[in-house]
């Protein structure tokens, strides 16, 4: 479908659409990351580690998904077609894109500051990236819809009608404008009846907690008890993980083994040089690692999990060996009594 509704285009044009279309994945793909390292709805008691309180309320998400997947099929079809629809299906195109942009807009407000410092800029992308393609897009469409308009003629009177009408540049933005408020509430009422709120649009920014818009308070902060590599030091058989000695872990005395130095010294190393990266990873590995730490109940479990870390800390191993000037000094000040 893309290559035949962009066949006869300039190669540059295509280069710089195919960046567009690259931009725009990466910011969904962070997107979809920042909704998994930040999933809790305001009245869920968290571990902070575990990841932290959602900017959009789960109740709501469905009205903002609704919103947004329209908005992104206005895009696609203005990008692809342009001109060559008929005059009411773009001025409906035109009108679901531009109802995208407030929506984008309030989304990249709400991300913009969190009292808990959450790192918001996952989800920054993808409203910016829309917002700006969807920019580019409605100047580039419109500029040939007002240049075409008035060549076209159809056999319909009623449609040949409103194509004059609407190919005249001081009429068309009426129109659109006339538009935008009975789509929006024709979307609202579906979205009713699928169990959603009037006032969803604006819910799914409030009842949060923590974001810009939020007006939730959230339950205090669960204790954190450690994570899987803690527990596997101190559940597994001590002739499998090898227990070095005694350590202290957010004011808490641990046992630690050589194989959770390593993984917490190489950690460190990332933290160091790369902290937009040690971000991301440190909120995957909380998200995944203190979960699993509750699974670890036997001393098999344990075991299982050491062996099966030994890659990765062989890996971890030799990067701080590649990196690092003093490596095992690093590795022993881990948990430092």
């Amino acid at each position: 479908m893309y290559k035949q509704a962009r066949k006869g285009i300039e190669t540059p044009v295509k280069t710089l659409e195919y960046v567009f279309i690259l931009g725009f994945t990466l910011s969904f793909l962070l997107f979809c990351c920042g909704l998994m390292v930040y999933s809790a709805d305001y009245y869920t008691a968290i571990d902070i580690v575990d990841g932290g309180y959602s900017p959009f309320a789960s109740k709501h998400l469905l009205s903002l998904i609704t919103f947004f997947v329209l908005a992104v099929f206005g895009l696609l079809k203005l990008w692809l077609k342009g001109r060559a629809m008929p005059p009411l299906w773009f001025v409906l195109m035109l009108v679901l894109v531009l109802i995208g942009i407030p929506i984008s807009a309030a989304v990249f407000v709400q991300i913009s500051h969190s009292t808990e410092s959450y790192d918001g800029w996952l989800f920054g992308f993808l409203p910016f990236a829309y917002i700006l393609t969807a920019v580019a897009v409605i100047c580039k469409c419109v500029v040939e819809e007002l240049a075409g308009a008035n060549d076209k003629v159809y056999r319909n009177k009623v449609l040949n009608y409103l194509n004059q009408k609407m190919a005249k540049t001081a009429h068309q933005p009426f129109y659109v404008l006339i538009l935008l408020i009975p789509v929006f509430i024709i979307i609202v009422v579906l979205l009713i009846l699928f169990g959603q709120e009037a006032d969803s649009m604006s819910k799914v920014f409030t009842e949060t907690t923590t974001w810009r818009f939020s007006t939730k308070t959230h339950p205090p902060f669960l204790d954190h008890q450690g994570h899987y590599l803690c527990t596997v030091a101190v559940c597994g058989d001590p002739k499998v993980v090898k227990p070095l000695r005694l350590g202290i872990r957010h004011g808490h005395e641990i046992i630690v083994n050589r194989q959770l130095l390593i993984a917490n010294a190489f950690e460190e190393l990332i933290q160091e040089n790369l902290p937009a990266v040690h971000r991301v990873i440190r909120a995957c590995y909380d998200k995944y690692g203190y979960p699993l730490s509750k699974k670890i109940t036997s001393q098999k479990g344990s075991n299982l999990v050491y062996r099966l870390m030994k890659p990765l800390e062989c890996f971890f191993l030799i990067s701080l060996y590649l990196c690092s000037t003093k490596p095992e000094d690093k590795i022993a000040k881990q948990y430092a009594t």
